[in-house]
């Protein structure tokens, strides 16, 4: 037989277009349209029904960027379409290109009942099945107006990013409005041909099936006149019948496809939009619940869920009976898909407690997995968090967006810091807005890296970010892939059936230790700093406020303040979301956090200034209040007392310029230009700088990723560099024991003090940068005379080690990675931290000096700021203040002191004495992360704490109250089955931690 495959592929392509598509609405009228724009924020839905509106005509332009307009549609459904289905098409001007990045919108009925969502391949309303003709058709549509950020030539610079500065004109233009009759046939015919098209071309050449497929299609369009396709369409698809009921074969892989719409809580748009694409999406899915027997339905992000509940309580019903139904289905278990490298411990752990606690309390339901699709990477100590938080499993599929290296799994386990497992899938068909195409599921069953063991796999399947989530074509679609052979199987499943099988199915699979590092994104370890700096602020103020207002509850009645903490450890969490934390937002989404964080900021401190003032009580007693997990100065962890001091510093000029601080612990010397050029450890009796090298090196870099502005960095950044050596000023500071510096660059200009505190053993290195540079990069250089083939970095409830060396291309694909408040390197014995107030990237190189002592060189470089033009053209505009310091001689332990205490200065009262510590530890390696009263109102004091040196130990905790129980309990404050009841004598209660372990503990008060 001749080779005619492309004639007949061409055909069915040409005849779908032009002929069978439009013959699904063979009839149609047009329908009477008026709108009324809102003249400023979105109204409330009883205001957009009750507005006057003008009349508008389709072809006209409408919709200024962020407007919302309120259309109203009306008209009758013709005598003649008796019998028939009919619906309402409703074009605003969509690009069927860009689902869930342009105009939206959502029905309603006049009564202002929620109908469904419109969306670019989501047009049509029902109006009957069949109608009776002669009915009178009333809809209204809230319409956003919201601008296209990502067009086709994507990562342009524009001023749509804000409403302050995206102007008026028109978005869009209004393009159908209109009754039809929809030939059901038709719609049919055209997803039989897609399917068995789609799926011809992924079957091999010499494959029987697909040979079988091409003549039962040609057979098909035979029988199709093209003069009345729906005529004939009955036929046509007859002759399809037979291909479609073969069966697949016993061995084909399985995929479990789960509704989904990943929705960003905000990127290119703000979060009040979100809240209106998630109820327009759960409209949507409601809807297509009700229409669709087999679909299931997941959606993550408690917060979104809570959106729904407060702002469309119509919906919200709707909702609540469809989880009720057990086909809508709370996944996840998290406030939000947040960002997991930057977050704090407490802050990662809370993502759980708010999230899980939010679907136990609303449905009676709890989430077995981590539901994070579209998250930069995960940090290694993210298993134990889920573990800790009643949760075993995790899905992610970004992994899959890595230039450099194709990881090798994608069903296996992951292996935290602390050795918790947690069963982990990647979906094979590497997306999570699956359309159900037959190259999506070809390539799904293609990929799946583990065939031979195990065969099934998750397809999120929906258009997602307001596209509307799941359509009704991927839905029958799918019906036809549940057994077709050729095929993988296709079944609609919730997240634990596809789990709870696929661990069954593979019962020991691969482990894969240590974080998943995403090669892509790496930049937003530091875009957008202020949004940064308010995220760790927050973290480390709620801290304090827990603290604090805990031991003054216990100690003086102070009334515990639930519902604000709760309501602010909310916010904060809503801010780790992965588009918003890592800076990948526009410009509104940013203006909006820098609000936020500061009004977060006033209401902690009054919170902990009025703890602490109920603590220290009337008097002229100077107090330190030390919130650090650590002693310092005399004041224990956790307590208030008058501080003590050691020796001096003293500050005398160097004989080549410059000035030299020394304390008897250190001898830092600053040369004319203000580089550190020594940093001697006295006790030691060792240089802590490379020799010829300089500390404190500003470094500026060229930054123009090939895509993804504020996401990327692309390694080519460091081909060029600049360093910025030349000094405006290098002179004493104004407290006379330190250095100040003033340098000038481009449009931008920083000042620095150095400073050295008496008795301690660290440099403290403040920045002030006013920063105005474009598409550059900015970093701080330490250059150590340290050997090391690895180094530590902080992450949640622990640390991790990354090579300094670049053997594989594992290693030098982490040319810029994340740490929270310390990096660390040491040679045994001795070692150098940098510790910092607010920055996550950082970058760490090696080189052996070829002249000299032949020597290792370990540079440290911290990033401070980047200048992207896309999504936010002003990123990063203004000033900045960092605070970051070097400790030499600093073993891991001090690593973590000096982290914590760099992020919790000292607060000063007077007051009538001394405080003690709510709780307390005897062992510095056990770190307490937080000291609060119980989220159930009881009083119990709940203390969570973790191993934080890398090694077991021995400690005890002591409660500065009665006892008169003691659990060890998961993170949602409830007692562990499988834990026994700590060893207590009284108040003294016995720890027993291996490497980073993490416990929480609940003291229920005599």
């Amino acid at each position: 037989m001749h080779d005619d495959r492309s004639l007949v592929e061409a055909r069915l392509r040409r005849v779908l277009d032009e002929r069978i598509r439009p013959a699904v609405y063979p009839e149609s009228v047009p329908l009477d349209v008026a709108v009324w724009h809102a003249p400023d924020e979105p109204v409330p839905v009883a205001e957009g029904l009750a507005a006057e509106t003008e009349p508008i005509e389709v072809g006209a332009r409408w919709g200024a960027p962020w407007g919302t307009s309120w259309f109203r549609v009306t008209g009758t459904v013709p005598e003649a379409w008796a019998g028939r289905t009919v619906e309402a098409i409703l074009d605003l001007g969509f690009d069927e290109n860009m689902p869930g990045f342009q105009c939206e919108g959502l029905v309603y009925r006049p009564d202002g009942t929620p109908v469904k969502g419109l969306n670019p391949r989501n047009q049509w309303v029902r109006i009957g099945a069949p109608v009776e003709g002669g009915e009178e058709v009333r809809l209204h549509i809230e319409a956003a107006s919201n601008p296209v950020i990502l067009d086709y030539h994507p990562f342009l610079p524009t001023q749509l990013g804000d409403k302050e500065t995206a102007g008026s004109e028109p978005q869009y233009t209004l393009t159908r409005m209109d009754l039809a009759v929809l030939d059901e046939t038709v719609w049919q015919l055209v997803i039989d041909l897609e399917v068995l098209g789609e799926l011809m071309a992924e079957l091999p050449v010499e494959s029987a099936r697909r040979w079988e497929i091409l003549r039962a299609v040609e057979r098909s369009l035979d029988a199709v006149d093209l003069q009345d396709v729906g005529g004939t369409a009955a036929e046509a698809r007859a002759r399809l019948a037979g291909v479609l009921a073969t069966p697949a074969a016993p061995s084909a892989h399985r995929i479990s496809a789960v509704g989904h719409a990943h929705i960003d809580s905000a990127w290119l748009w703000p979060l009040r939009e979100t809240v209106r694409k998630v109820a327009r999406t759960t409209s949507n899915m409601t809807a297509l619940l009700d229409d669709e027997p087999d679909f299931i339905f997941a959606m993550s992000q408690a917060q979104q869920w809570a959106w729904v509940k407060e702002h469309r309580p119509e919906v919200w019903a709707r909702v609540k009976k469809a989880v009720a139904d057990g086909r809508f289905v709370p996944a996840g278990g998290m406030w939000v898909e947040s960002d997991t490298n930057m977050p704090g411990s407490e802050a990662m752990a809370r993502q759980f407690v708010h999230g899980k606690r939010f679907f136990l309390d609303e449905f009676g339901i709890e989430n077995d997995e981590a539901w994070l699709p579209d998250t930069f990477g995960f940090a290694a100590g993210l298993p134990q968090i889920i573990k800790a938080a009643g949760s075993k499993y995790l899905l992610t599929q970004k992994i899959s967006w890595s230039r450099t290296n194709k990881f090798p799994h994608h069903t296996f386990t992951w292996e935290g810091i602390d050795g918790t497992r947690i069963f982990t899938h990647f979906p094979p068909v590497d997306t999570y807005n699956c359309s159900m195409k037959g190259s999506e599921i070809a390539h799904a069953a293609r990929n799946f890296k583990d065939k031979g063991v195990a065969r099934h796999s998750l397809a999120p399947t929906g258009w997602g970010d307001g596209g509307g989530g799941t359509t009704r074509e991927m839905v029958a679609k799918a019906a036809r892939l549940r057994d077709l052979e050729g095929s993988a199987t296709v079944a609609w499943e919730t997240p634990a059936d596809f789990f709870a099988k696929a661990e069954a199915e593979y019962p020991n699979p691969p482990v894969w230790v240590g974080e998943l590092y995403l090669e892509l994104h790496r930049a937003t370890l530091t875009s957008q700093a202020r949004t940064k700096q308010g995220n760790r602020r927050s973290e480390h103020l709620l801290r304090e406020a827990e603290l604090w207002a805990a031991t003054a509850a216990v100690r003086t009645g102070f009334p515990y303040p639930y519902e604000d903490l709760d309501r602010i450890w909310k916010t904060v969490l809503l801010h780790q979301f992965h588009d918003i934390l890592p800076g990948s937002s526009i410009a509104w989404v940013h203006r909006e956090a820098r609000r936020t964080y500061e009004r977060l900021a006033e209401e902690l401190n009054r919170i902990i200034d009025a703890a602490q003032r109920a603590l220290a009580g009337e008097g002229s007693t100077p107090l330190v209040f030390n919130a650090a997990p650590h002693a310092r100065a005399g004041v224990p962890a956790g307590g208030a007392a008058a501080p003590t001091t050691k020796g001096r510093t003293t500050l005398a000029a160097r004989p080549d310029g410059g000035h030299v601080l020394d304390n008897g612990l250190l001898r830092i010397e600053v040369d004319a230009q203000g580089l550190v050029v020594s940093a001697y450890d006295s006790q030691a009796d060792r240089e802590t700088i490379a020799p010829g090298r300089a500390a404190n090196l500003l470094q500026l870099h060229p930054d123009f990723p090939n895509m993804w502005d504020a996401w990327d960095v692309d390694e080519f950044y460091r081909n060029t560099v600049t360093d910025l050596t030349d000094a405006d000023e290098v002179v004493p500071g104004a407290d006379g024991v330190s250095v100040r510096i003033v340098r000038s660059f481009g449009a931008s200009r920083v000042t620095q003090v150095l400073s050295l505190a008496p008795g301690e053993r660290r440099l403290v290195v403040d920045t002030e940068v006013d920063w105005h540079e474009t598409e550059k990069f900015l970093k701080l250089a330490f250059p150590l005379d340290v050997h090391a083939e690895r180094y530590a970095s902080e992450t949640q409830f622990g640390h991790f080690h990354r090579p300094t060396h670049t053997n594989t291309s594992w290693e030098a694909a982490k040319f810029e990675a994340c740490n929270h408040r310390f990096v660390h390197l040491e040679e045994p014995g001795w070692g150098v931290a940098i510790v910092n107030d607010s920055t996550y990237g950082h970058d760490v190189t090696r080189t052996v000096r070829t002249d000299g002592d032949g020597g290792t060189t370990t540079t440290v470089r911290v990033s401070l700021l980047r200048a992207p033009r896309f999504p936010d053209p002003e990123t990063d505009q203004g000033v900045h203040r960092f605070r970051h310091a070097m400790v030499p001689g600093a073993a891991i332990g001090d690593a973590v002191c000096e982290g914590w205490r760099i992020n919790l200065p000292e607060r000063w009262l007077t007051g009538a004495g001394e405080v003690a510590p709510l709780v307390s530890v005897d062992r510095d390696a056990v770190v307490i992360t937080a000291v609060k009263l119980a989220d159930d109102g009881s009083g119990d004091v709940v203390v969570r704490l973790h191993e934080a040196h890398g090694g077991r130990v021995r400690a005890k905790l002591t409660a500065g109250f009665e006892v008169a129980a003691a659990a060890v309990t998961d993170l949602l404050e409830r007692p562990q089955a499988d834990a026994s009841e700590p060893q207590r004598d009284g108040a003294t209660i016995a720890l027993r931690l291996r490497p980073f372990e993490l416990v929480t503990l609940r003291l229920k008060r005599a």
